[in-house]
């Protein structure tokens, strides 16, 4: 396109002013051009370097938005020094070292522009300049979309950062701008980054997400204020304040982060104000260092798609949540390290996979009218110096309520344990704690299970309905001191829950020496003589020869290779055994397996199986099956994850560890991940306990053959790898005609043809289940089959129980 005419109306007072004049070139017009002249430029491609000194209107036609280029071959393409309105203009730069659009004085105003450029910024402010920037966009794929450096200003009003090879929006140097419903995306650095003392950005209904770097930075005393913003869809952190940062959220919206939603350090601040967090790969709020402190209220923190705790607070920090939501999320609230503290009040820990309220190494949480809810365990304070209180809580539908070991010693006041599937609270291990007021109901074990001698306090406290007893202390053997054991003061019980009696007589367990009539009226104390039990002991099944579990083995369908491996391995075990019965030297054999393959092939039937006949061979005192997977295994922090690994093989002890995906202690993008931890004490315990446990891992072929050769010590540990092959549609169909016989049901004429013709055609993607989903075909036939004869008023026999072909579920 040629370079067109520039027409100025002249608007002066003189009359020799009031005229209107064309000028061939953008710069001859610009300097005929007086404040208050309107300059039209004629659609066309400008290859000139603009200064606008002048208060003028610099515009493209109307209507043909886009049509006038300024796009000269080096340099700044517009420079604005002046209180000017520029609009509908395409400006492209080529110059790396300079801005395309630069702005340097005055207020002007600059409306709809289009910046498509590879230079150093799309647009800049600088100094004292204070513009609004309205409906314009930028594209700068080579450096920083927006820049306002050296003290700039201005207000930026729906405009939008479509790329940027840096920060999207970058503030520096004491500059202070506002954003206003502006979007920023596609960039490679930050959305939005402010720096250096001074700093400070604000940012209203905007929206950050498709960047690389963090959706929000700010660092280096730098501050800034967001309010009704969206962060999503980051590469790096949602947001990141680092070196005495200051930041506000308030109604915003950070969401579909990979990495830590919020991450704060160095004495950074952060309040946030009805904010959501969701949907985050590591921590929600992960707060680190001394003097660095986080403020929420009324925020709500769910949905982590990581194996990370939602809030992380460590080294120091402090987080303050008020009135705030935080669940579906595999751990809650973890603080760690001599000085970090968190204070919680009025807020709800819900639904929570792992634990709730984690509190270790030093650190201090403070919990004040908080509800935690289903939780493995509800609140934690796992070692020596940690401590805290909770203070009229109530704690629901945990697995355990409250767990103190290893010398950490909390204050629990007049809280309510409620429900728990294993204990209200247990203490182990010389942990201590106060428990002042408090009361558990409806557990299904013990109220207070107090081992190990620890000292703790109850003081009038009560259980109610307890299934195993309202109070149980153990000592720690011959070498706790004679001084240990609880303090308890006026605690009562409703008795109702009694003692469960064993399956076999349990060791006398010593009672905590106490003064007379301290424990007044609790129920279920065990004494120095083994008290009477309830109920006869059941007897005791005898255990079945390995010829029998090797029936049910061979009945299992399909699975040949699978029964000819335990077969061989089971020879081999049993030929050992004769051997050294004759005297004679015995093959060394590892009886660690790797079970490969695709869900619902049988892998955790036949481990119970192996668990049996090892069992019955006399390798295994009980040949029981204790399952596990990462999440049972991986702790939170550094040691957290050895103690859970020590206490899976202590279950299992005399028995099988079977670990489900096992793979997944070694995720490809490690990063920072507590899985080699894991594997670690795997393979020191599977040297150390080799006689005592027997140890399977299992999970999808591909997987597990990655995982067996990034981790070779664990590799060498077991002695052969077992594949389960996916089921044919005949062995399904066998799977069902096993269902139906069971249940007394009949296949009908016809129907086993149809669903060998339905497993042929199922898709066999990821969510095909073999045996599971032969067992829930079956299920959905019966389902069918009850809604159909629902209908018929005087069913025959054949009716109630012959399947049908029309039966079948339609194809997922």
């Amino acid at each position: 396109m040629a370079q067109g005419t520039v027409q100025v109306t002249h608007t002066g007072t003189s009359r020799w002013r009031r005229r209107t004049g064309e000028y061939a070139s953008l710069a001859a017009a610009l300097e005929a051009a007086a404040d208050g002249d309107v300059l039209t430029v004629a659609p066309g491609t400008y290859r000139e370097n603009l200064v606008v000194q002048r208060s003028v209107t610099l515009r493209g036609p109307e209507g043909a938005q886009g049509s006038v280029r300024i796009a000269p071959v080096d340099g700044v393409p517009l420079t604005v020094r002046a209180s000017a309105v520029i609009q509908d203009l395409h400006v492209e730069g080529q110059d790396a070292a300079a801005p395309a659009v630069l702005v340097e004085e005055g207020t002007p105003e600059l409306l709809d522009l289009r910046v498509v450029t590879r230079s150093a910024s799309g647009i800049e402010v600088r100094g004292s300049a204070r513009p609004t920037v309205r409906r314009c966009t930028v594209d700068n794929p080579a450096g920083v979309g927006i820049a306002v450096l050296d003290g700039g200003g201005g207000v930026f009003e729906e405009c939008e950062v479509v790329s940027a090879g840096q920060a999207g929006v970058a503030v520096r140097s004491g500059a202070h701008p506002r954003l206003e419903r502006c979007r920023v995306h596609h960039a490679a650095g930050s959305g939005l980054t402010a720096m250096g003392e001074g700093s400070s950005l604000e940012a209203v209904g905007c929206e950050v997400y498709e960047v690389r770097g963090s959706g929000v930075q700010v660092t280096g005393r730098a501050t800034a204020h967001l309010t009704d913003c969206d962060v999503h869809r980051t590469t790096g952190d949602g947001v990141t304040l680092d070196t005495d940062a200051v930041l506000t959220l308030a109604d915003c919206r950070i969401h579909d982060i990979p990495e830590n939603a919020v991450d704060l350090r160095s004495r950074s601040v952060l309040t946030l104000t009805r904010t959501t967090v969701r949907q985050f790969g590591r921590n929600g709020l992960s707060v680190w260092d001394p003097g660095t402190r986080v403020d929420a209220n009324q925020c709500e923190i769910f949905d982590s798609t990581g194996d990370y705790p939602a809030v992380w607070i460590s080294d120091g920090a402090t987080a303050v949540l008020d009135s705030c939501r935080v669940h579906d999320v595999p751990d809650a609230l973890f603080v760690l390290d001599r000085g970090s503290r968190a204070d919680v009040v009025d807020s709800d820990l819900s639904q929570v996979r792992n634990t709730a309220v984690s509190v270790s190494d030093g650190a201090t949480a403070q919990l004040d009218d908080c509800r935690i809810r289903d939780a493995a365990t509800g609140a934690w304070f796992r070692d020596h110096g940690s401590g805290g209180t909770l203070n009229n809580c109530t704690l629901v539908g945990n697995r355990t309520g409250v767990i103190v070991t290893k010398g950490a010693d909390p204050t629990i006041e007049r809280c309510t344990v409620d429900s728990p599937s294993e204990a209200g609270v247990y203490v182990s291990a010389g942990g201590r704690g106060s428990f002042l007021d408090c009361r558990v109901t409806g557990s299904a074990g013990y109220g207070f299970h107090v081992i190990d001698g620890c000292r703790t306090t109850l003081r009038k406290c009560r259980t109610e309905r307890c299934a195993r007893g309202g109070y149980e202390f153990a000592d720690g053997g011959p070498d706790t001191a004679y001084d240990s054991g609880p303090l308890v003061e006026d605690c009562t019980s409703d008795e109702s829950g009694g003692l469960t009696p064993p399956s076999a007589p349990e060791p006398v367990v010593q009672t905590v020496s106490q003064s007379p009539g301290l424990l007044g009226s609790i129920p279920g104390q065990r004494s120095t003589e083994q008290e009477p039990l309830i109920a006869a002991a059941a007897p005791q099944e005898p255990a079945r020869t390995s010829k029998a579990v090797l029936g049910e083995l061979d009945a299992l369908v399909g699975l040949d290779s699978v029964k000819r491996e335990v077969r061989a391995l089971t020879d081999m075990i049993e030929v050992g055994r004769r051997r050294q019965q004759a005297g004679l030297k015995a093959a060394s054999v590892k009886r660690h397996l790797v079970f490969t393959g695709s869900p619902g092939t049988g892998k955790t039937t036949v481990a119970r199986l192996y668990g049996e006949i090892l069992a019955s061979l006399g390798v295994l005192d009980k040949g029981h099956l204790v399952e596990v997977s990462r999440v049972d295994l991986v702790g939170e922090h550094i040691g957290s994850t050895a103690i859970r690994t020590q206490e899976a093989f202590q279950r299992a002890h005399g028995g099988v560890l079977f670990i489900d995906e096992a793979y997944a202690l070694s995720p490809e993008d490690a990063g920072r991940d507590f899985g080699k931890e894991a594997i670690d004490t795997l393979v020191k315990l599977m040297e150390d306990q080799r006689d005592s446990v027997v140890v399977i891992v299992a999970g999808y072929t591909a997987e597990m053959e990655r995982f067996l050769s990034v981790n070779p010590g664990v590799a060498s540990r077991f002695s052969r790898t077992i594949t389960f092959g996916d089921y044919a549609p005949e062995e399904l169909l066998r799977i069902v005609e096993q269902q139906a016989d069971e249940h007394e049901y009949r296949l009908a004429p016809g129907a086993a043809e149809a669903l060998t013709k339905y497993f042929t055609a199922i898709p066999k993607g990821p969510a095909f289940g073999n045996g599971r989903t032969a067992r829930q075909t079956f299920e959905a036939m019966v389902e069918r089959h009850a809604s159909r004869v629902a209908q018929v008023s005087d069913p025959s026999t054949d009716d109630l129980t012959l399947l049908y072909a029309e039966d079948l579920p339609e194809l997922p």
